[in-house]
């Protein structure tokens, strides 16, 4: 397995012989307005630049759009990507969009969704806490599964709660994958994982490897890449927790 972060929550997943990308943002720096009602107003979206080619990117089997929010789903990728890739989201309302933007291939993930031999299941997610999770709407993450791979789990625009739990307690994940950089708005609170919420995941699950993605990209963005590597090393679990650079790759 190899997990390539990309930028924000784009990364490239090569699981048991095949490529997933999972939700592309792949716009020049710069190329839509920041988030309203949130910090450096001043910047557009995204912050910073692809560490690589586009066509390298979207070179993949599969697609997995966890959902439609510009920093997952923008139309730079729409543009990109082939019409007749496979495609996943998370239920019809998503598949109707993609249909309609000229998309063939598009399928609602499932908790028993098979691609070759692979299986992918849909997790839930709560995109925020309180009046937040109708705000931001349905989120969802995936679980992948292979007799020759180690289980993998990617979050998706999450906070922790008893779900992340759940998923973890019933797949029991190596890897998993969190968008940890606890965006915020003005008012309502985190939006997906900050430290504490990283804490969390490693106390539910401590033989994992929890790489931390989903940072410094668009412009509310709370938690830096430095502040997350000082809070894991006062709690001694840099070892478990990976943070890595725009770009950069592990493998499993």
């Amino acid at each position: 397995m190899q997990i390539h972060h990309i930028r924000n929550a784009t990364i490239v997943v090569k699981y048991a012989g095949k490529k997933f990308l999972i939700d592309p943002m792949l716009a020049e720096k710069g190329t839509f307005a920041p988030f309203p009602n949130s910090p450096r107003q001043e910047q557009n979206n995204p912050l910073v630049d692809l560490p690589m080619s586009i066509n390298d990117i979207i070179d993949v089997d599969a697609v997995i759009v966890t959902h439609l929010h510009h920093d997952h789903w923008d139309d730079a990728a729409k543009e990109a990507l082939p019409k007749k890739i496979k495609l996943y989201v998370q239920n019809e309302e998503d598949a109707t969009i993609l249909q309609a933007d000229g998309f063939q291939d598009v399928e609602i993930l499932k908790e028993d969704t098979i691609f070759e031999d692979i299986q992918l299941i849909k997790t839930n997610g709560e995109h925020g806490r309180g009046p937040m999770v109708e705000l931001a709407g349905q989120v969802c993450g995936v679980v992948f599964k292979h007799s020759n791979e180690k289980t993998l789990y990617v979050a998706g625009d999450t906070v922790w709660y008893e779900g992340v739990q759940e998923v973890i307690d019933a797949h029991n994940p190596s890897i998993i994958v969190v968008n940890a950089g606890d965006n915020q708005f003005h008012e309502g609170g985190s939006l997906v994982m900050g430290k504490e919420d990283i804490y969390e995941v490693y106390k539910a699950a401590p033989n994992a490897k929890i790489i931390s993605v989903h940072m410094e990209a668009v412009n509310h963005w709370a938690l830096s890449r430095e502040e997350l590597k000082n809070f894991i090393e006062e709690k001694e679990i840099s070892s478990h927790v990976l943070i890595p650079d725009d770009g950069q790759s592990y493998t499993f």
